[in-house]
């Protein structure tokens, strides 16, 4: 056997051991004591750190919220703003707005006004009547508003229906925006106790599942509910949007205009309110909503004219001896540090001219040239080196000649095995030379060249209206079931119709210059280094100038009167008119928000608009606070590639990228895009979404698939005809991938015959039900803007 199988343990040796070796390893009690109380010091120090640090966030917290209370129920802050909105066309918010302001203005006086001050309240509020039916105004008077009160009749012809359909669609639009504190007010409600509440249950579970969860539901038709409704509404802690406490901004109250003497064209438009959310500067650029942006060119803080605490005859004070008060103070702009009003870059026409050669470059064509091994020629017997000198190489010339056959066979050229271009300047086909000028006639944005036909409606008939919109409908149908697919025209080759566009091996891991022939809109944008950098430099300089307290800002919750230099007449004058029904919105803008770029947006087609939604079509879009029109490009969001699908149009369902020129905004801001239906004065909504970055090398890609179909399969092989029309286009085509739609990949090998038919062999076994395909690719730009402001076209 190989050895003893039996188990040997190791000997216990304690008994051979002496007693310091066996308490080598124990700790003795005194430094058992000691090593226990510093761990409970460091155990108690730790503890106490964190209950100072607990105790430290509390009272950072606590005094943030104080401010905030002080800051929007003080007697320095603005008064709230309230607006009444109706959900039907049934409810009354003249009558309510008449009660409520009456309740909160003081006793044996009647408000003139829709500011009014309580003493009994200590409450200042701005009462708004939302137009039952004008989508703009009820837009305009939500992004200022603190409260949202939606009204809603409870009569008994209604119980079914307390929504109807222009309310729930500007309940969407709210939503979209964001909305702030909201609070139901029901009218209308029987007199008899039973019948009342039931008719407020009913009314309530209808429209619980319409508004958020802390939404309370008031009744509103006796002074008692009002009252009730007041005093919840004076200790309610109000909620804004994100976005809105970003910007300083102002509700005008009183619009007026004064004509410029040294410029004709233009005048200076005075907004008089209260500043809210944050200080406003005068060296700050502003915007109009509508109008666009403009420089300041006084502010004039003036007397409160409706203080808290004020006296009893100040309720009743008439408007215009309001415009009669005290200027406090007057802030005037500093030339060295007023903001610019920067909105375009200038381009340089000189900066893609060929500049005159260095003495560097000379010199190093000249060892070029130098380097050239001279080539041997055969010469007839008896030249002398004069006579070949004039002797025409005719090896040179074929040489030439065949390669430039070679590039003409294979025009289309995979750039290092990744894309393929339009080879024009190794080509000296003089058919392509002869056609290059018709070139842009059959450029290849024809396909959404002629959406302007749209936006000038007037020139056309309503035979021509109704052919377009069948038309456009018919392109949306087609390209839901057809996607990308287009036709190879007969009368030109189609190496000549696609010569902007290349073949990609692979659309995620090809590469694309996102610099590389830019367009000329991409010179007068700007464009940044690290966005998000820059955006979090922009917002802590805003917040340390807020914390500054300086002098050229007109704080928070004071009453103010800008005076908005060069604003031109027309504008003006449309700007007075509006502000009848709607208010005007001025908004502070931070740095760069002047400035054109390329922004992106996520966004989503609305509900409620049925006509599909062509890109490159002119659409109002509303940014926050900002209003300006845009003709956007719509593209999908791919996560795992930097390059993304151009879509012809807006599919309803799921979420878009739309990409437009216009001025700078640093997100988060809501997005409303509003489309002219036809001659109405109202536009409809057409989508909502949000910002999402701004850059101008994202790169969009515009996706066609030329079609052709098998005539004869042999195995791997395949003639396919119809693709193409001429054998000069199959070999310009010749390096780009071929695929079909049952899966298989292949190449094209080589024309055949004269008609454009091509051999092609494929990775598997073809049918001959299978249509072949090849994809190609170009760089899509949005559209310039004719004009920027919604106003100018109104």
């Amino acid at each position: 056997m190989g050895g003893s199988r039996v188990q040997v343990n190791k000997p216990h040796k304690t008994r051979f051991s002496s007693k310091s070796s066996r308490n080598i390893h124990k700790v003795s009690q005194k430094d058992k004591n000691r090593i226990a109380k510093s761990d409970g010091n460091v155990t108690k120090g730790a503890r106490a750190a964190r209950l100072q640090r607990s105790k430290m966030l509390r009272d950072q917290k606590r005094t943030a919220l104080l401010k905030e209370k002080r800051a929007s129920s003080g007697s320095c802050s603005p008064p709230r703003v309230i607006l009444l909105f109706p959900l039907s066309a049934s409810a009354n918010v003249n009558s309510l707005a008449e009660d409520i302001l009456s309740l909160l203005s003081t006793e044996g006086t009647r408000a003139l006004l829709s500011t009014v001050a309580s003493s009994e309240y200590k409450l200042r509020a701005t009462v708004l009547q939302a137009p039952h039916g004008d989508l703009l105004s009820c837009m305009e008077m939500a992004k200022v508003a603190d409260l949202i009160a939606f009204v809603a009749s409870a009569t008994e012809e209604s119980t079914c229906d307390y929504i109807d359909s222009f309310g729930s669609q500007c309940l969407s639009v709210f939503r979209s925006l964001g909305l702030p504190s909201t609070v139901v007010l029901i009218r209308d409600l029987p007199t008899e106790l039973k019948r009342r509440n039931e008719a407020k249950k009913i009314c309530t579970s209808s429209l619980t599942s319409e508004f958020p969860e802390d939404c309370k539901f008031y009744p509103a038709d006796t002074k008692d509910d009002l009252h009730k409704f007041a005093w919840l509404f004076k200790e309610q802690r109000l909620t804004t949007p994100h976005w809105r406490n970003q910007r300083p901004y102002l509700m005008a109250e009183k619009v007026d205009m004064v004509p410029d003497d040294s410029n004709p064209g233009n005048c200076t438009l005075l907004l008089t309110g209260y500043t809210r959310a944050h200080s406003l500067s005068v060296n700050k650029l502003v915007h109009v909503s509508g109008a666009g942006d403009f420089q300041l060119s006084k502010i004039e803080i003036i007397k409160d004219p409706i203080p808290l605490n004020g006296r009893k005859e100040h309720d009743a004070m008439d408007f215009d001896d309001i415009q009669d008060v005290e200027v406090t103070r007057s802030l005037v702009p500093d030339p060295l540090n007023q903001e610019s009003f920067l909105v375009e870059n200038v381009p340089d026409p000189l900066a893609g001219e060929q500049t005159w050669p260095t003495e560097a470059e000379m010199a190093e064509a000249d060892r070029s040239q130098n380097q050239k091994r001279p080539r041997k020629r055969t010469l007839p017997r008896g030249t002398s080196e004069y006579q070949a000198a004039w002797i025409i190489d005719d090896t040179d010339e074929e040489d030439s000649d065949a390669k430039d056959d070679d590039k003409g066979d294979d025009g289309m050229i995979l750039d290092g095995g990744e894309s393929g271009f339009p080879s024009q300047e190794g080509t000296n086909n003089p058919d392509f030379e002869e056609d290059q000028a018709s070139l842009y006639l059959k450029d290849s944005d024809e396909e959404t060249e002629n959406d302007s036909v749209m936006m000038e409606g007037e020139n056309l008939s309503r035979e021509q209206i109704e052919d377009e919109i069948k038309k456009i409908k018919e392109a949306h149908a087609e390209d839901e079931e057809f996607p990308d697919e287009v036709d190879t025209p007969l009368d030109v080759p189609a190496r000549k119709r696609f010569a902007k566009y290349r073949g990609l091996k692979s659309f995620r891991t090809s590469s694309w210059d996102p610099k590389e022939s830019l367009p000329p809109e991409y010179a007068r944008i700007f464009a940044f280094d690290n966005f998000a950098r820059t955006q979090k430099q922009v917002f802590a300089k805003a917040l340390e100038m807020e914390q500054e307290s300086r002098d050229d800002c007109a704080p928070a919750g004071s009453y103010a009167r800008l005076f908005i230099k060069e604003v031109p007449l027309d504008v003006a004058s449309k700007l007075c008119v509006v502000s009848r029904t709607a208010p005007i919105v001025l908004c502070g803008l931070l740095q760069h928000e002047s400035k054109m770029s390329v922004l992106h947006f996520s966004i989503k087609k609305h509900d409620g608009y049925d006509a599909p939604i062509k890109a490159k079509e002119e659409f109002i879009f509303h940014v926050g606070f900002r209003q300006f029109v845009a003709r956007p490009i719509f593209s999908t969001d791919n996560i795992n590639s930097d390059k993304h699908k151009m879509e012809r149009f807006l599919h309803a369902g799921r979420f878009s990228i739309a990409s437009i020129y216009a001025p700078i905004s640093f997100p988060p801001l809501p997005l409303i895009v509003l489309k002219g239906a036809g001659g109405a004065s109202t536009p409809t909504v057409a989508a909502v979404g949000s910002l999402r970055s701004i850059d101008p090398d994202r790169i969009i890609l515009k996706k066609i698939i030329l079609t052709g179909y098998p005539q004869r399969v042999s195995k791997l092989k395949a003639t396919v005809r119809y693709m193409f029309h001429n054998p000069e286009d199959v070999r310009w085509f010749k390096p780009v991938e071929v695929w079909t739609k049952c899966g298989r990949r292949g190449r094209i090998k080589e024309p055949v015959g004269t008609h454009g038919a091509m051999k092609c062999i494929f990775n598997g076994g073809l049918q001959q039900h299978d249509t072949v395909c090849v994809s190609l690719y170009k760089r899509a730009y949005p559209k310039w803007p004719e004009h920027r402001f919604p106003v100018l076209n109104a």
